[in-house]
């Protein structure tokens, strides 16, 4: 079997039993904001796009590039996809011509010769856009998970596949959480050491789980561009960004488990693979180039900088006409009100009103009244600022998913009273009546979690309140305080409050409290 990188999440993989094309994207992605790290134009595409099998592992755009798909990629292909509780990505594909579809089921491994395939699809409101899948693949020679920006919770069901030689993982998280927050510069520090912790804690769970021998971190990071982004590129000129390379993935790698075999995976990058037998070469990058990429990073992000302007103003000129902010408004009013009044859980969750500044338009979403209407002095929640070309992009397009194209643009700034709130995000990427629906069900059936457990001195439901992860596997205490380790998120097990987000209680109490009930109840 032979991987070869193809920058960000793609890959190309050569099997006995055939060709898969994964995640193709040159980008730039999201209003023009990600390219792929390093530059990957230097790759034979036109070779790649010959595969058999195209597979998207969901739409985020820097994983989805219908421009490369449309050049490149024949459209005869056939598409492995994914299960997913909604089709837009299937809608997506086939708006570009692509019907050769083959439709995979969560878990089930298909057979194409020597080729055994399985798709793992995930389909929590948190995953990705409504969605996220990893990819497994065998062909007798050797095998591999290409799990890239999927968290998945059942593992055990995941590996009972195969065990894979070698395992791709992302290692450098897509959100724009600090650096657009109006927050002081020493928190945005904090928060960004945080999260960057907090990604690495996740990324050696599984890691140490999966097990592999030969681990690749890919994912990120993205290059920034854009001149009033550039400062965000990696940690940040500040130590303000949340963007880990993959040389210093693996040196935190090296040091956190020092017997783990870690690669540079990069555009060009060629993994040949016999079993455990592994041979790494790069053949787009010499060894000079790799480290100045990575060692002179700054120098070379300010070179793709001063080159590639050429491809942000052609971006910006495929842009909508800006609205005017009466016909903005109403736009929003139409489109987005009935889809509030069918998203009472959603509502009931954001619980307040929320501010958006868009141009010459400041309006409110009152979620409790399900109303969208000119900002009249409220107290708002949360509160955005949003350049209007890009609400009026999306407004033209119906774009159904705002994270996918606005907020990870971080061309946008946001404030908020409070804690982070996941059902606001949520709301915003769930533009759609099917959306809407599949996650009101979606929270509706996660509200039996009757189950407990023991964890250490504690009885706590075993169903993580965030993503339903298991938590006698995830879940960690110390001081009175859980944490699952897939996403960091935090409870004070006194009090049963969330630390990381509103809502989302959980239920706990301690062994002794437990033993002593028991001792005061009489004897029948």
């Amino acid at each position: 079997m032979r991987i070869t990188g193809l920058g960000h999440a793609g890959m190309f993989i050569e099997t006995r039993g055939g060709s898969i094309l994964c995640d193709p994207v040159l980008g730039p992605s999201f209003f023009g904001s990600w390219f792929p790290f390093p530059d990957n134009r230097g790759l034979d595409w036109e070779r790649f796009g010959t595969a058999d099998f195209l597979y998207i592992s969901h739409r985020h755009r820097d994983h989805f590039d219908p421009a490369l798909l449309q050049k490149y990629v024949p459209k005869d292909i056939k598409v492995l996809l994914p299960e997913y509780p909604t089709d837009d990505l299937e809608t997506d594909l086939r708006g570009l011509g692509y019907d050769n579809i083959v439709y995979t089921q969560a878990g089930v491994p298909l057979e194409f010769g020597d080729l055994t395939v399985m798709v793992t699809p995930l389909r929590a409101p948190s995953d990705g856009p409504i969605g996220d899948s990893s990819l497994s693949v065998d062909d007798g020679t050797a095998s591999m998970l290409n799990q890239n920006d999927s968290h998945p919770l059942d593992l055990e069901k995941l590996l009972s596949f195969s065990k894979p030689d070698a395992y791709f993982t992302q290692v450098s998280g897509a959100i724009w959480w600090p650096m657009v927050y109006d927050l002081p510069q020493d928190a945005k520090q904090n928060f960004a050491r945080l999260k960057r912790d907090a990604q690495n804690k996740r990324a050696m769970y599984y890691i140490e789980k999966v097990d592999a021998e030969h681990v690749f971190p890919m994912a990120g990071p993205p290059m920034f561009l854009r001149e009033e982004l550039f400062r965000y590129n990696g940690w940040g000129l500040e130590d303000d960004a949340i963007f880990t390379d993959q040389q210093q993935f693996l040196d935190h790698m090296a040091a956190q488990r020092p017997d783990q075999k870690g690669y540079l995976f990069l555009p060009g990058t060629q993994v040949d693979l016999d079993h455990a037998a592994v041979t790494v070469t790069q053949t787009l990058f010499s060894d000079a180039e790799i480290e100045r990429i990575f060692g002179q990073k700054w120098d070379y992000l300010a070179e793709q900088r001063d080159t590639r302007q050429d491809e942000i103003q052609a971006e910006e000129a495929r842009r909508a006409p800006v609205l005017p902010p009466a016909d903005m408004l109403t736009a929003i009013k139409e489109w987005w009100e009935p889809l509030l009044r069918r998203a009472r859980t959603i509502r009931d969750g954001v619980g307040g009103n929320v501010r958006f500044r868009i141009g010459e338009l400041d309006m409110v979403v009152d979620f409790p009244k399900a109303k969208v209407r000119e900002y009249a002095g409220e107290e708002c929640i949360y509160w955005y600022t949003i350049p209007a070309d890009l609400v009026s992009t999306n407004i033209a397009d119906h774009e159904i998913d705002w994270s996918n194209s606005i907020f990870l643009s971080m061309q946008f700034e946001v404030g908020r009273s409070g804690k982070f709130n996941e059902f606001l995000t949520t709301f915003l990427k769930c533009l759609s009546r099917d959306r809407i629906e599949y996650v009101e069900n979606w929270y509706a059936e996660q509200s039996d979690q009757t189950e407990d457990a023991q964890l250490g001195d504690w009885i706590v439901q075993r169903r993580c309140p965030h993503l339903r992860a298991d938590l006698t596997k995830t879940g960690r205490i110390e001081d009175g305080v859980l944490t699952c380790s897939l996403h960091d998120w935090s409870w004070d097990l006194r009090s049963g409050k969330c630390l990381t987000s509103q809502g989302h209680a959980i239920r706990a109490h301690a062994v002794e409290d437990a033993l002593h009930r028991d001792a005061t109840v009489p004897a029948a």
